[in-house]
């Protein structure tokens, strides 16, 4: 009787209250641009819209996880945010002072370690997809400018007129910005729209993370400036031993502290786990009136951090059986 007991103990007979399902795996990760307009002026036709958007994203992601890697997820994921006009990528991207749309993108496999990117690029229509073409193809991480554009056509990226990039309210926003400058009127980033950096965090079912971060840049740039996005270890990170990263917000400061890396760092050498680390990394940012901007980070467990400290963050996550979660303002 002892011995029936004791393995009843063992293997849980003798409970009669069920043992609870352990959370669902999250495999995927978004976030589009943590600058957020305030809530009283952001309309709730504009709010339904970035939700929608962010969805469709979350699901265009899942979906290639299902039959390929984790880069297929975090490139598809973030081309489709490219090509809708309420982020600041791709179709939606800002505009320099000079009047030009200059985008810049990264990715990055946590497995090898292999990433490309583009930086100051106005006639690709997905940065996303020739940044994975630089990783691929090319011997090289980072390529800019007309050389990364030249260099992604002859790989069959496809080419846009400069004039596929231009919105009304892009334009006008920059031409507030102006007016603002030219009074010395402070200005925070993206502080005119709800509109910002994309970025995904992908994990496959072999274990392996990637992670992609594409960028219209801030409104009113000096052409030529390139923001954390495109830079390996400050706006993206992937590493297996740890986490993939993707970050939006004050590009100069992310870069001045290597925001991804370091969470990964911590991770990998004190063994923190990732929210705990990506918490730690991000409250050592400078504190800025209106917030520096935010993350996402996602473990090889589906352990996700999205840490932000302005009005709000656009964000999703899916998990492995297709549970969709979106979120703007609530922590």
């Amino acid at each position: 009787m002892r011995r029936i007991c004791t393995l009843a103990v063992l293997f849980g007979w003798a409970s009669s209250t069920p043992a609870a399902d352990p959370p669902a795996k999250v495999v995927l990760v978004i976030h589009g641009g943590a600058g957020v307009a305030n809530r009283a002026r952001f309309t709730a036709e504009a709010e339904k819209a970035c939700r929608a958007d962010l969805e469709q994203a979350l699901k265009a992601g899942h979906a290639a996880l299902k039959s390929g890697s984790s880069l297929d997820a975090v490139e598809a994921a973030i081309k489709f945010m490219e090509d809708s006009p309420r982020f600041n990528a791709g179709r939606g991207a800002v505009f320099t002072r000079d009047g030009t749309n200059e985008m810049d993108a990264t990715i990055m496999e946590g497995g090898t370690l292999k990433a490309g990117a583009v930086g100051g690029v106005s006639r690709i229509k997905n940065p996303i997809t020739a940044a994975r073409t630089v990783m691929e193809k090319s011997e090289h991480v980072l390529l800019i400018g007309a050389g990364a554009e030249r260099f992604v056509f002859q790989h069959g990226v496809t080419e846009v007129s400069p004039r596929y990039f231009w919105t009304s309210e892009r334009f006008n926003e920059m031409l507030r910005h102006a007016e603002r400058v030219e009074k010395k009127q402070a200005a925070s980033i993206d502080s005119d729209g709800h509109f910002g950096t994309v970025g995904a965090v992908a994990l496959d079912a072999k274990g392996h993370l990637a992670a992609g971060t594409s960028t219209g840049g801030m409104t009113y740039k000096m052409s030529g400036r390139l923001g954390d996005s495109p830079i390996i270890g400050a706006g993206t990170y992937a590493d297996d031993r740890a986490c993939g990263v993707s970050c939006t917000g004050h590009g100069e400061e992310f870069i001045r502290h290597a925001v991804a890396f370091d969470i990964a760092s911590r991770m990998r050498h004190l063994k923190l786990g990732v929210k705990e680390s990506a918490d730690a990394v991000f409250a050592e940012l400078p504190k800025e009136e209106k917030g520096v901007g935010g993350l996402i980070a996602l473990d090889r467990e589906g352990r996700v951090a999205m840490p932000f400290n302005t009005n709000g963050m656009f964000r999703g996550t899916i998990t492995a059986d297709g549970v969709v979660s979106v979120m703007v303002f609530e922590k």
